[in-house]
């Protein structure tokens, strides 16, 4: 690392070995920045994903030499939005003026690429806010109606199919080494945005249940499945009241809290529609690009929502890897990735996904990185140097020279 990067980075012991490393960024850390690509190479980096389509977001620039902040407005595709593509579809992406470029993507990839290094596509699927305002009928709904407008519904058919053509018009005629697919399953209860005031006011199981989605077609499912559709959502009110009450232990369950029978057939729809949604995006990337690696954003708790679902029974072996998130340097870190290994099958990579934003003292992290390696991480993908000031910037050149 060049030495106006921060301090001399900490030592890793030698016997810790990854066979890939990878970086992620936003295409504005890219265009207007000729110096960001050989700071990612002098690092030691030779994967790098980058963000092609991707929610709102304010974002700090500490190292660009044009901005300190970049606003995106609302998720958007940072491709251009074809009309021909998108005519005649309710749900079509919005575009990114931000950026500065129709295809801000397409040059992130070009300069990365000239810098020979390699691009996967990270695609955020069903976390929009914009569409979910405007279409309040494809959205998530708990148990007393409330809508959760960031999250899309992946029991709708049509935010599939918006899912699969999103991921289709991003990868498009670019060399990339795969695609990087987020909350490609259901959003739930818990979003950090709006002045957020919503932390610590649910108990992890009623947070589990306020991620129960309610909407017509869930409710369509559960109706094909036998259930009473009115009798459940009673059932899901009356067990958040209990949720609630203070002798509730932060480990009940869902099966605990709801009943076996009816758990068990909530999560069995659920799981279906991730699967159907996996399915057609795992068909449009197909139909564009065979050869694109597939890393599956997931964690294997089954009743896990957000922008790294639960896996289901056949998801993993669906993708090239699981990617799993963890904490800075927590102890449980490694019993996630431990449990990522148990959930998937021999030939399907575990990625352990750090975040290297977090406050971390460097005499901790050779440790924590061990923790990982042996707890059956395969891959570290490393967040987020764009957004990493120049002490932050140490770390990723210490975990990318694992990879070289």
């Amino acid at each position: 690392m060049e030495s106006r990067e921060g301090p001399e980075s900490p030592r890793l012991g030698p016997t810790l070995a990854l066979p890939q490393v990878s970086a992620y960024l936003y295409p504005w850390d890219l265009v207007g920045d000729p110096l960001v690509v050989s700071r990612l190479a002098s690092a030691g980096f030779e994967h790098v994903s980058v963000a092609a389509a991707y929610h709102s977001v304010r974002a700090a620039t500490p190292q660009h030499p044009q901005h300190r902040f970049v606003v995106a407005e609302s998720a958007a595709l940072y491709r251009p939005v074809r009309s021909a593509a998108w005519a005649g579809r309710r749900l079509s992406p919005f575009s990114a003026p931000w950026t500065g470029s129709e295809d801000s993507f397409e040059r992130a990839v070009e300069a990365l690429g000239a810098g020979g290094l390699r691009v996967t596509a990270w695609v955020v699927l069903t976390h929009n806010s914009a569409l979910g305002r405007q279409h309040r009928d494809l959205v998530v709904r708990n148990c007393f109606g409330d809508s959760y407008e960031w999250a899309l519904c992946p029991a709708n058919a049509e935010v599939r199919e918006y899912a699969a053509l999103l991921v289709a018009e991003a990868v498009r005629e670019l060399p990339l080494e795969g695609i990087s697919l987020e909350a490609c399953g259901q959003l739930g209860a818990e979003h950090g945005g709006h002045h957020e005031k919503t932390i610590a006011a649910y108990t992890p199981l009623a947070e589990q249940i306020l991620s129960i989605c309610c909407c017509d077609a869930c409710q369509r499912d559960w109706k094909a499945e036998g259930m009473d559709a009115d009798a459940t959502v009673r059932t899901l009110q009356a067990a958040l009241e209990a949720a609630q009450r203070p002798a509730v232990g932060v480990d009940v369950t869902p099966e605990e809290g709801l009943g076996a029978p009816m758990a068990a057939l909530l999560l069995t729809c659920r799981q279906r529609h991730a699967d159907a949604l996996l399915e057609e995006v795992l068909a449009a990337v197909r139909s564009t690009d065979a050869s694109l690696r597939i890393t599956l954003h997931a964690q294997p708790d089954p009743w896990a929502t957000g922008a790294s679902p639960g896996l289901t029974p056949t998801s993993a072996g669906r993708a090239d890897a699981a990617l799993v998130p963890v904490e800075a340097t927590s102890p449980r870190s490694a019993d996630a990735v431990a449990a990522a290994r148990r959930s998937v099958p021999a030939d399907v990579s575990v990625a352990a996904y750090v975040n290297l934003l977090a406050p971390i003292a460097p005499d901790d992290f050779d440790e924590h990185a061990g923790r990982l390696l042996h707890a059956g991480a395969d891959e570290l993908h490393l967040y987020h140097f764009g957004l990493a000031n120049r002490k932050q910037l140490a770390f990723f050149s210490l975990l990318a020279s694992l990879s070289s």
